[in-house]
């Protein structure tokens, strides 16, 4: 009888373990000098300068605005835990077990960002962090990898795609210009699912992210997720909501008409 329970308690613990999820962001700094972009200030523009970078320190940036979040709870933050990452901040989601983890990339190794995304999307480089009692799964880990910035593939190209690494099904979102366009053969290669990505010119500014993760942690349906992200988007941007519709996508779709 003892060992019976033991046993239900080892099962339930691992069934509670499996079902955790966890977002794993990575953000490539804004980076006028490094990046090809049209220039932004000088003083946001700055891909070594996480502190007030447009992606990261500004007030739509991941970090501020994430903090600003009543539903995100702080619960670790890292200083240079990589050579070119600058800082790396986890979050808890207050009404779930879903942990966000978000990794501010110099701006100038925006090639070797891109890469990451794309292995972590075909599950190489699986890690995790403990944090207390909780087990927070990163890199090839995570349930939902997620590119903020400028779209690298614009300006260079890979010499290989990762592939998958078991059958584990991913999910990522690229928030940058033109996203489709220019990942769609590296994330097919990589057998992620593409949540969210977009058919033009954008600007990946944390509120649209925040639309995204809300209805993904209620496990809302991808059409759903798309059509918040657009309406969100049109909120901060005022771009119209029909242009909005167009800019985002799920799946291999088609642009919307």
């Amino acid at each position: 009888m003892h060992l019976t329970l033991i046993t239900v308690f080892l099962i339930i613990s691992l069934n509670a373990f499996s079902q955790a999820r966890s977002i794993h962001v990575l953000v490539a700094l804004c980076d006028n000098e490094n990046q090809g972009i049209v220039p932004v200030p000088k003083k946001i523009g700055n891909g070594q300068d996480p502190l007030n970078n447009l992606y990261w320190g500004c007030a739509y940036g991941v970090k501020t605005y994430f903090k600003k979040q009543p539903d995100w709870i702080l619960v670790k933050q890292y200083k240079n835990p990589s050579t070119i990452i600058y800082e790396r901040l986890i979050f808890k989601h207050k009404d779930s077990s879903v942990f966000l983890i978000a990794d501010a990339y110099n701006g100038a190794k925006i090639k070797q960002t891109t890469i990451d995304f794309l292995h972590y999307s075909a599950g190489h480089l699986k890690t995790m962090a403990f944090i207390g009692n909780d087990t927070v799964k990163m890199g090839g880990n995570a349930n939902l990898l997620c590119y903020i910035g400028h779209n690298g593939l614009m300006d260079f190209s890979l010499s290989s795609n990762p592939k998958p690494t078991d059958n584990k099904k991913r999910e990522v979102v690229i928030l940058a210009c033109s996203s489709k366009s220019f990942f769609e053969e590296p994330i097919k290669s990589t057998g992620a699912y593409p949540l969210i990505w977009t058919t033009n010119l954008m600007c990946p500014e944390a509120y649209t992210l925040k639309a995204i993760l809300d209805s993904w942690i209620k496990c809302e349906s991808n059409e759903l997720i798309r059509s918040n992200a657009a309406k969100t988007y049109h909120q901060y941007q005022k771009c119209g909501i029909k242009g909005a519709n167009k800019l985002f996508v799920t799946g291999y779709s088609h642009t919307r008409q």
